[in-house]
């Protein structure tokens, strides 16, 4: 079996819709709000599960109603949640999200219970059976990371970090790093060039490329540029749909970039129907 497994964040998602998010010490009347499953994990293996991969998830939750509702949304799309903690005695993470009449959001991460993950669970040879990719993000506590993605290099299983969000990531990390993935903002803290357009995201994914074996770069509203090292680069221009909301988006992204490269297709084809994805998600309602 073809198996992507996420470590990662599961987070119960407060969405709030505004005119406008709210300057230092300002009240805004919100238009609207609503509750989603969330965490970058959770959302990125929703979307490879609904590319048509199976996936696996290892994380936490709280002993909480909260925690229980995500874990039946993961089992929902058949995400095999047997590796999922439930910790005693604290409630599982969540978030504040607030999305502007533009359609762009921030958001507030409160992890909980994503921080007790037991890094000595990535030892479990279990956990590996089947398992072709392993699929990280920033969300979690950094020992978690390093752990699972020291496990995984040890067996020749890729592994692929969502660099989100940004922080600067530890040699025992990057060492263990096959595909890289950031966005316009997590590409230049990363490698010094400002990402503006689609052909400076070209030249960050370049660079980074100079220490990931394959790097690709999400520049929203441009497009994306890929690029791995010593062979093929090149840059997609965004799809041209009607935006309702980036919340989400590059999750979407993520799960059928890895679905599809799980599947076989070579990079460019992956990106492309990652970039497809993508596009599709922003012009619905989240």
């Amino acid at each position: 079996m073809n198996k992507l497994l996420v470590v990662g964040s599961l987070h119960y998602d407060i969405m709030v819709d505004a005119h406008h998010r709210p300057e230092k010490g300002e009240t805004v009347i919100g238009t609207g709000c609503s509750y989603k499953f969330g965490g970058k994990g959770g959302n990125q293996a929703v979307s490879a599960a609904q590319a048509g991969v199976a996936v696996a998830f290892a994380g936490a939750v709280g002993d909480d109603d909260n925690g229980k509702w995500l874990l039946s949304v993961l089992q929902k799309h058949g995400v095999d949640t047997h590796s999922i903690e439930v910790i005693a005695d604290t409630p599982s993470g969540m978030s504040i999200a607030i999305t502007d009449a533009e359609g762009d959001y921030g958001a507030v991460v409160i992890s909980n219970a994503n921080t007790h993950i037991d890094a000595a669970r990535f030892n479990d040879q279990a956990l590996w059976s089947g398992v072709k990719m392993l699929l990280l993000q920033n969300e979690l506590p950094e020992a978690a990371n390093i752990a699972a993605a020291s496990e995984a290099h040890k067996r020749g299983i890729k592994v692929c970090i969502n660099a989100a969000p940004a922080k600067t990531l530890s040699t025992a990390l990057l060492a263990c790093i096959d595909l890289l993935v950031v966005n316009g903002v997590e590409a230049r803290d990363m490698s010094g060039i400002s990402v503006t357009s689609l052909q400076s995201a070209a030249q960050a994914a370049k660079a980074l490329s100079q220490e990931f074996a394959v790097v690709v770069v999400t520049a929203g509203e441009h497009g994306v540029a890929f690029c791995e090292t010593h062979q093929h680069s090149g840059a997609l221009a965004a799809e041209k749909v009607e935006l309702v909301s980036t919340h989400g988006a590059g999750d979407c992204f993520m799960g059928m970039l890895c679905a599809s490269m799980i599947n076989g297709d070579a990079l460019e084809t992956a990106v492309s129907k990652a970039n497809k994805a993508a596009a599709r998600h922003v012009s619905r309602q989240p």
